[in-house]
């Protein structure tokens, strides 16, 4: 009986072929599929080459570092054999004695310190390691903030003279106030206090019209009346003790 013949994928030039030995030989010896297969050989062989140059790359790195803190090591420990040997070759210059404790040289007069490794320089003042230069000439400008505070404090204030103004007699400079503060304070000589500018200058209503009131203020104000009342009668007995309003 009939049997149908699958497909078959060539991964090398992305398309599918009859799956029977005729058409896979006829395609694997076409020229495209001999292009497709030395292009990925090509290709095979440069990434292989790149990772072949980048791996070597790395191992050359990491000799170069071996010999540099193999250097470093080796340069650290002639350094530690001529400071417990004693030798001062490496102080920058007289004055300069080896600190066991900081493991730095130290300057008394300048108060610096001095790092035979690295070259640089370190006081209190900068906080920090700076090169020859700057620590000198922060030391040259303390030196001199240092001498004018020290002149400036033996210098002594002038004195100052303190001129005290004559008290000379006559009248009062300015205006002299005779009227009382208070406006409803009694003048002298007489009984009923003086009115005050606000009362006088007080506009009075023009209509003379009562206001009018509504039925239910009128009950509000007959019922706080009444209750007004009952706590006065209730608070007789206590002589007022114990009073609210």
């Amino acid at each position: 009986y009939w049997v149908s013949q699958g497909n078959k994928w060539c991964d090398f030039c992305k398309i599918f072929i009859a799956n029977n030995p005729f058409s896979i030989r006829t395609h694997e010896l076409g020229k495209r599929h001999k292009d497709n297969v030395s292009k990925r050989l090509s290709t095979m062989q440069k990434e292989s080459d790149a990772k072949d140059k980048e791996q070597l790359q790395a191992a050359r790195a990491l000799q170069q570092i071996e010999a540099k803190a193999k250097k470093s090591y080796q340069k650290d420990l002639e350094n530690s054999q001529r400071n417990v040997d004693g030798d001062t070759s490496a102080a920058p210059g007289d004055g300069w004695v080896f600190d066991s404790a900081s493991g730095y040289y130290h300057d008394k007069s300048t108060g610096l310190y001095y790092d035979s490794n690295s070259g640089f320089y370190y006081s209190d003042g900068l906080g920090k390691w700076v090169t020859q230069e700057e620590a000198y000439k922060s030391v040259e400008t303390s030196k001199t903030d240092v001498g004018q505070s020290s002149t400036s404090q033996t210098k002594a204030p002038p004195a100052v003279e303190t001129v005290v103004p004559a008290i000379k007699g006559g009248p009062a400079p300015g205006r002299v106030v005779t009227k009382p503060l208070n406006s409803m304070r009694p003048i002298k000589g007489k009984g009923t206090p003086a009115p005050s500018a606000v009362a006088v200058n007080k506009r009075k209503r023009e209509d003379g019209k009562p206001k009018v009131i509504s039925k239910e203020e009128e009950a509000a104000l007959k019922a706080r009346e009444a209750a007004r009342k009952r706590v006065e009668d209730r608070e007789k007995p206590l002589m007022g003790l114990y009073r609210t309003y």
